[in-house]
């Protein structure tokens, strides 16, 4: 963990907001304390930001490089699982516009692969994938449930879906 602190003046420090902006965008940020400072007729915000370079260790697999490319889910995906992930994020593409949120808000790319590679076709088996609580299962399983269940019956079953399915039971 490292700290880094800015002031800035309270009385119009657009520049210095600015870089602590820029420097925020370019690291995990752990914690931000502010805090107002009054020197006679001056006053001005410190803001200590905690913070690890973007991914971890610099230069390390999770390293930023990893952060600034993304994950490619065509390079990951077979060519079958992707177009039903590429499916899976048209829908929530349309749901996000429709309640104003942001596409992650509704499911993370992450968890819309982990759905196309456990073949998840039950409300149960999509609220095992982590980051799916309650309330994304009552406002999306419905939808996404069903697009996978059209979706996943062309394609192969994977070794990790299969034990799945004999772990579920009748």
């Amino acid at each position: 963990m490292q700290l880094k602190v800015f002031a800035i003046d309270a009385h119009g420090g657009e520049e210095a907001g600015e870089e602590l902006n820029q420097f925020l965008r370019g690291h995990r940020v752990l914690g931000v304390k502010r805090r107002l400072v009054e020197h006679g007729s001056n006053a001005y915000w410190t803001f200590c930001v905690e913070y690890l370079e973007r991914g971890g260790t610099p230069g390390g697999p999770g390293g930023p490089d990893r952060l600034r490319r993304g994950v490619d889910y065509r390079e990951l995906l077979s060519e079958g699982d992707f177009a039903v992930f590429a499916k899976l994020r048209d829908l929530r593409k349309a749901m996000a516009e429709q309640e104003g949120v942001p596409p992650y808000a509704v499911f993370t790319n992450e968890q819309l692969a982990a759905m196309v590679t456990g073949r998840t076709a039950t409300r149960a088996a999509l609220a095992q994938i982590d980051g799916v609580g309650v309330a994304r299962l009552e406002k999306y399983a419905t939808a996404f449930t069903e697009l996978l269940k059209s979706a996943l019956a062309a394609l192969p079953a994977t070794p990790a879906a299969a034990a799945q399915g004999k772990e579920a039971g009748p």
